[in-house]
């Protein structure tokens, strides 16, 4: 099992597969290197990098002091010099956009280029309520079919999803054994990401305009709850060059295999310099 070791001596789990263009994909904030098993086998002649997060996953759990996205941020550069790549493009969905932001922002000689999943600098509030209700918490749901059935039904803003799908979405996402469903990262994240959610919010907009200059690509779900149209539309008046889509019948997050995220990222690798 590929892994490297932090600063703070923790034990980070990555997958690193294929051969090409190296694509970093972050994941969001709950997740692991599995958010982009669906996106993954459209990507070819590409060597896909995948990060568990600290805390997440199958990487060491930690200080939850440090489960914040500039020490998250350094792990990743860390990770590039562990694995000898001077640059890489990022795929970043939702947390991991904002890990891309930064990035751009403290260490942009690292990056070639960025593709974000539904994030952008202005976090909607009424996203960020969803994501507090649900963070850390054990489900009350027994089995993965139970979990299966109730995303089916909570997941407001997402259609025309079949039940294959979400079976897979909570085998992926939950484990199951005889007491129940626990979730695949430390719960001590949540009261971090509580408590931060009480502070005021920073302003991310110099982070997201540092990404100047880079071939850039946002995704955003026509239904999420967290990328506003109205930050869409900032984003996209500040990089008229950057590849927008909208995938209709998507809440926050897209699966990103939907065509029309599949065009976006496409037209963002022609974008991206020759390996």
């Amino acid at each position: 099992m590929p892994d490297f070791t932090t600063f703070d001596g923790l034990r980070l789990h990555y997958e690193d597969q294929g051969e090409g263009q190296p694509i970093l994909c972050l994941s969001g904030l709950t997740r692991t290197t599995q958010d982009f098993q669906y996106l993954a086998p459209h990507l070819s002649n590409a060597r896909l990098i995948a990060l568990d997060y600290r805390g997440r996953g199958k990487s060491d759990w930690a200080d939850p002091s440090t489960y914040t996205v500039p020490v998250e941020g350094r792990d990743v550069i860390e990770l590039l010099d562990h694995l000898g790549l001077e640059q890489v493009s990022i795929i970043g969905t939702s947390r991991g956009g904002l890990i891309a932001m930064l990035l751009a922002a403290v260490a942009k000689d690292r990056l070639s280029g960025v593709c974000l999943n539904d994030i952008g600098p202005d976090i909607a509030t009424e996203g960020l309520a969803v994501i507090m209700d649900y963070v850390g918490r054990t489900p009350p749901q027994k089995t993965h079919a139970d979990m299966a059935e109730a995303m089916a039904t909570r997941m407001v803003g997402f259609e025309g999803v079949s039940s294959e799908r979400w079976q897979q979405e909570a085998r992926t996402h939950f484990t199951e054994d005889a007491e129940g469903l626990a979730i695949t990262y430390d719960p001590a994240l949540g009261d971090v990401v509580r408590a931060g959610a009480g502070e005021p919010a920073a302003d991310l907009w110099p982070w997201f305009d540092a990404l100047e200059g880079l071939p850039l690509a946002c995704i955003r779900g026509a239904n999420s709850d967290l990328l506003s149209p109205e930050t869409f539309a900032e984003m996209q008046a500040r990089r008229p060059d950057m590849i927008a889509a909208e995938v209709p019948g998507r809440g926050h997050i897209p699966f990103l295999d939907e065509p029309e995220a599949l065009v976006a990222i496409a037209a963002w690798r022609g974008r991206l310099p020759a390996v």
